[in-house]
Parts: structure tokens; C-alpha cells; sequence
């Protein structure tokens, strides 16, 4: 069994979506584990979401275009992000609002920022993004 086979099997039977390049450490080298995940980006298995942080992906049927395959949609995808690497983070006031339950109206987007400005690494999915100016 090859390191991409160990890697793939690995990604589909976990229960989260979002996968850090330390969590298959286990399995290879760092080189190894890299050149892996990256075959996978190619292949469509994986999105490559910032420096170390993948996602799982899976096709759309709509659009054909890769997609997180997250229930949560890219919102989730953040949340998980930040959760997986210990980092504490803020919602823009409408979110807050909205989550807590003190308004009916649902942004379109859900805004996080993280709470401490030293936190500098940029995460994307899509058009969903933390620590970037668009």
C-alpha cells in the first residue's frame, strides 16, 4: 500500500473535514506527506484551503465544480479550521446576532475574525476568507 493510499484512506473514513498536514505524520516523511496531499489537491479529493490545512472536497452536481464536503458549507469549513488549529475567534455583530438568536435575519456570509492580531496566516474557501482583504 502506497503513502497516497494510506493518506486517501485515511481522509475518507475520518469524521471531520477539516485535515492539517500533522495529522498524517504518522504515515511519512513531511516531504512525503506533502507531495501525497498535493496528488490528491490534483486528483480532486482534497482543496487546499491555507499553508498546511486542507479540506475534503467533493464535486458539486449542479455547477461540476469542487466544493468543501461539509455540511456547513464554507462557514463550517472556517469554523473547523480555526477550532483545529487552537485559535480563538470573533463573528462580525450581525453573525453574533444571528447565531444567538436575538435576530431572524441571516447574513449571507458569516464574518470571522480572529481575536488576537499576531494570528496572521490566511484561509480561504472560495470567497469565504479569514486574515484577507478583498
Amino acid at each position: 500500500m502506497t503513502i497516497q493510499d494510506k493518506l486517501q484512506k485515511r481522509i475518507k473514513r475520518s469524521k471531520r473535514s477539516v485535515f492539517l498536514r500533522s495529522d498524517f505524520a504518522d504515515i511519512a516523511d513531511y516531504d512525503q506527506v506533502g507531495r501525497g496531499l498535493r496528488n490528491l489537491v490534483r486528483e480532486g479529493l482534497l482543496m487546499k484551503i491555507g499553508y498546511g490545512l486542507y479540506v475534503r472536497a467533493r464535486v458539486n452536481r449542479i455547477t461540476g465544480k469542487l466544493m468543501p464536503d461539509n455540511p456547513a458549507g464554507a462557514d463550517g469549513v472556517l469554523i473547523e479550521a480555526m477550532d483545529r488549529l487552537g485559535v480563538e475567534y470573533q463573528f462580525d455583530e450581525l453573525s453574533r446576532m444571528s447565531l444567538s438568536g436575538e435576530s431572524t435575519q441571516i447574513p449571507a456570509n458569516i464574518k470571522i475574525t480572529p481575536k488576537s492580531s499576531r494570528f496572521t496566516r490566511k484561509i480561504s474557501v472560495g470567497k469565504q476568507c479569514v486574515n484577507t482583504v478583498r
